[in-house]
């Protein structure tokens, strides 16, 4: 029986895939295709390889403390998968990421081989992506360090590339001979024309020692500052974390940089399985477009979208009527505080947009007028200077951290289930069509002690109304 552990590395920020995806809310959380998240698929897809020969004991997800929640909930979705998070303090790239995970997955000598995927891809033919995936465990037994490469069916300019030898082995693997960075689209046709270029498509299959050796051999201060943050890590039945301040000190970079680009004619065998399962990253929206499914004029349309004379061309609507005419190659994007219009071969390009928000100071970069947080979630409906409107959400059996506000004061009403309200010395239940006011400065506390979601409407007023105003004096959720 071979023991595996999956790894899923999900600390992408996806700003390309800007309206829809957020440094709060990012895109391996989306439901992009199907009913679930792309990070809830890509932990069901490396799960799915168990079977006789091939034992999965716990997954592994890599991510940081801002998305753990998301991460947490979407897992309880997966009733069948066994997870455990591993929290990076601060982003570092996916070297110092597949370490922390090899150093636990390894915890006890057992030398797992580590099924290693990003979280936030696509994948067409699951059938063929698992076949690929064993073929690759039986491959990484004896030592070997396989990449997934993807057969390019056009001249991409967005993706990395394994160059190999294009002389497979009886089991099918390929010997890797370079990897080769983004290329510009001259070069790029030149590899579809050669027939032994792949896709890198960041997917790992390979032994925790094995990694682990290959680290201490290219990088090793890496291995020796990530390790040191890893001994003195806490651990919970939820939540592993590395040590924040051992942590800052490591060297962001990525595995193919760290490791993986300098194999090729070492020691270390690195081989490439071949994957035509429908793969895509979903890089920027021209992908999204390229995955998706298309009338006869070549447009996809997603949410209450119209279009007439035209073509090549993606709506994706989420809040209301989005329609266009006479329009071509073009992606439209519409979410509740956003709209973003690109020709759709410029899509890449969505980044200088999020860069220039960023350096204005604006929220809608980072988060969605919706923010979900452990508890449930708020959506801020309208605002002005003195005023802000939010509809609340609290779960079953969840409540808000006990608090106070400096600047406003606040009044509830509940329009859905029962909220017990703690305000000041008083505890009280409120039901549906009831209200209640919370001072300027009083400490309170919402708690939903139902069976059904809670749902309130709350009116902040206030001389200042923003979301740092919360002074936490306790929280089950671990916040400062």
């Amino acid at each position: 029986m071979i023991k595996l552990v999956p790894v899923i590395l999900c600390g992408g920020s996806g700003t390309r895939l800007w309206p829809l995806s957020r440094t709060g809310f990012p895109k391996q959380f989306l439901v992009l295709s199907g009913q679930n998240s792309l990070f809830q698929q890509a932990v069901s897809r490396v799960n799915s390889i168990s079977g006789n020969e091939f034992q999965i004991n716990e997954t592994l997800i890599v991510t940081n403390e801002e998305h753990r929640f998301l991460a947490l909930d979407q897992l309880r979705e997966l009733k069948e998968v066994d997870a455990r998070l591993l929290l990076e303090p601060v982003a570092r790239n996916t070297a110092p990421a597949l370490t922390l995970a090899a150093l636990q997955a390894n915890l006890h000598g057992d030398d797992p081989i580590l099924v290693v995927t990003p979280a936030d891809q696509t994948v067409g033919d699951e059938s063929a992506m698992t076949a690929a995936l064993r073929q690759s465990v039986k491959a990484a037994v004896s030592g070997d360090i396989v990449i997934l490469g993807i057969a390019p069916d056009r001249p991409e300019t967005g993706y990395g590339y394994i160059h190999y030898d294009g002389n497979p082995t009886q089991s099918g693997k390929q010997n890797v001979l370079q990897f080769v960075e983004k290329p510009d689209l001259e070069t790029a046709v030149q590899y579809l024309s050669s027939g032994n270029y792949a896709w890198n498509s960041g997917m790992f299959v390979l032994r925790a020692s094995t990694w682990l050796k290959a680290l201490k051999k290219f990088r090793p201060d890496m291995l020796q500052t990530v390790s040191a943050a890893w001994n003195s890590r806490s651990d919970d039945a939820l939540f592993i974390r590395p040590d924040k301040a051992l942590f800052d000190k490591v060297v962001g970079e990525s595995v193919d940089y760290a490791v993986i680009e300098q194999c090729p004619g070492s020691e270390l065998n690195i081989s490439m399985i071949p994957l035509a399962a429908g793969w895509s990253d979903l890089g920027a929206w021209d992908a999204v477009w390229q995955t998706g499914q298309h009338d006869n004029d070549g447009n996809m349309l997603v949410g209450d979208a119209f279009l007439a004379d035209s073509s090549n061309t993606l709506i994706y609507a989420s809040n209301r009527l989005v329609s266009a005419v006479g329009v071509e190659d073009l992606v439209i994007v519409e979410t509740a505080d956003a709209v973003l219009v690109v020709d759709r071969k410029q899509s890449q390009q969505v980044k200088k947009v999020v860069a220039m928000l960023e350096k204005q100071g604006r929220a809608e970069h980072t988060l969605h007028r919706k923010v979900f947080r452990p508890w449930g979630w708020y959506d801020s409906i309208d605002e002005s200077d003195r005023f802000k409107v939010k509809r609340i959400q609290v779960k079953p059996g969840a409540s808000l951290s006990l608090q106070k506000h400096h600047h406003r004061a606040e009044h509830w009403i509940v329009v859905r289930g029962t909220a017990e309200v703690t305000c000041g010395d008083e505890i009280k239940l409120i039901t549906e069509n009831q209200s209640t006011y919370i001072p300027l400065g009083e400490v309170h506390r919402l708690r939903n002690p139902g069976v059904i979601p809670l749902e309130i409407i709350e009116v902040q007023s206030g001389s200042y109304l923003g979301e740092d105003d919360i002074v936490r004096l306790e929280d089950a959720f671990g916040r400062s």
